[in-house]
This record gives structure tokens, C-alpha cells and sequence, in this order.
């Protein structure tokens, strides 16, 4: 009976609630201390999916005639004018086909081995504090429920220095149950979300990676080819 008097007192409550009570900055601080490594983490989730965008857009940008360009300087046996012209190129494509370029000489084995060295190198800059967010993803539901005991806690508490069973004796430790909880899991969807998206595109700029080396190898297997 006193559960259902408590619950049908907080439905009052929020049916009575004015529409200022309800504001978002409101319900924050409602929340109490346990917010601000919530509100932390949900703004370096913020930042790195807008530095990572950025970067791998910037990444991902090829030259579609660099490969042709390239042969065509072979063909000439310009091996110096290949490499100035790739060198002229800031991605990681021209950097996989000048690594290619300066072996030129050694053993195909190693040739195709320092091209994929410089791959892996070129994916870990695209891939560098990604998985922060997955981190992030993991801990923001985690300091929910962390807000959620401690929500618990302040209610009981209250309950067990008053002999009246009020909304207002509980409302305290609902507030930062629901609050903590809600926006924990908030972060950790969000956070999530934008790990999946990132790892997307740098698969994408993998693949494309990995035709230009198959293509610049091809050039070296097949010289005479035009």
C-alpha cells in the first residue's frame, strides 16, 4: 500500500509538473555530480567523431589518374619523375605507391612487403582514438547506472530519517536515478553509433587502398603493358 500511495503521488506530481520544472538544463542538474563525467564523455564523443570525420574525409581523397600517371612515367622509365610526383600528393594512396616507387630494384617480395607496411601505417592514422569511442560506448551506460544506486541510496535514506512517506522525501533520489540512467544510456547509444559509422568509412578507404597497391603491383608484374 505505501508503494502504491508513493506511486500515485510522483503521477501526480508530473501531471501537475509546470512546463519550466521540465527543461533540459533542469533535469541535468537534477541529476546531481554523477552528470558531469556523463556530460564529459558525451562531449569527447562529440569531439572525436568530428576530428576522425574530418580527417578520414581528407584521407580518403585519391587521385583517380594516379596510377595511370605513374605507369605511364615507368613506361618512360622516369622513376624519378614518379616519385616527385607522388611526393607532391599528401594522401595515403600516393604514399603506398611512393613507398613502391623508392623499392624499386629489390625483390617483388619486398616490394609488395614495404607496401603493406605503409598500408597498415596509413590505416592506423585513420584509425587513431576511434576506439575511444567504443570506451566511451561501454563507461556512459555504466556511470548511469552508477547515478542509479546512487539514486536508490539518497531515496532510502530520506525515507529512513522521515516518518512521512512523501513525494517530496523521494523525489531527490528519483531524479537522479532517472536522470543518470537516461542520459548514460544516451551517450553510450550516441558514442556507439558514431564507432560504427567511422569504422565504415575507413573500410571504405581500405578497399580503395588496397586496388591502388593491386593496381601498382600490377604495373610492376606487367612493365611492357600499356
Amino acid at each position: 500500500m505505501a508503494l502504491l500511495q508513493i506511486l500515485l503521488q510522483v503521477q501526480v506530481a508530473v501531471e501537475n509538473a509546470q512546463p519550466e520544472g521540465l527543461s533540459v538544463i533542469g533535469l541535468l542538474i537534477k541529476g546531481g555530480p554523477i552528470m558531469i563525467p556523463i556530460i564529459l564523455l558525451s562531449m569527447v564523443s562529440v569531439y572525436l567523431f568530428i576530428e576522425r570525420s574530418v580527417f578520414i574525409s581528407k584521407t580518403g581523397r585519391i587521385d583517380p589518374n594516379l596510377v595511370n600517371n605513374v605507369k605511364d612515367m615507368l613506361l618512360r622509365e622516369d622513376i624519378k619523375g614518379a616519385i616527385v610526383y607522388c611526393e607532391r600528393s599528401s594522401s595515403p594512396f600516393s604514399s603506398i605507391v611512393h613507398k613502391g616507387l623508392t623499392r624499386l630494384g629489390s625483390p617483388i617480395r619486398d616490394i609488395e612487403s614495404a607496401v603493406e607496411n605503409t598500408a597498415r601505417v596509413e590505416v592506423y592514422k585513420m584509425e587513431k582514438n576511434v576506439n575511444l569511442l567504443a570506451a566511451i560506448a561501454a563507461l556512459a551506460p555504466m556511470f548511469g547506472f552508477l547515478g542509479t544506486v546512487i539514486g536508490m541510496m539518497i531515496t532510502f535514506y530520506n525515507l529512513s530519517v522521515s516518518d512521512n512517506i512523501s513525494i517530496a522525501n523521494i523525489a531527490d533520489g528519483i531524479y537522479v536515478k532517472m536522470v543518470t540512467s537516461a542520459s548514460g544510456l544516451i551517450v553510450g547509444v550516441l558514442a556507439y553509433i558514431f564507432y560504427t559509422y567511422l569504422n565504415a568509412r575507413i573500410e571504405r578507404v581500405v578497399n580503395k587502398m588496397e586496388v591502388t597497391a593491386i593496381d601498382f603491383l600490377d604495373i610492376l608484374y606487367k612493365p611492357a603493358s600499356k
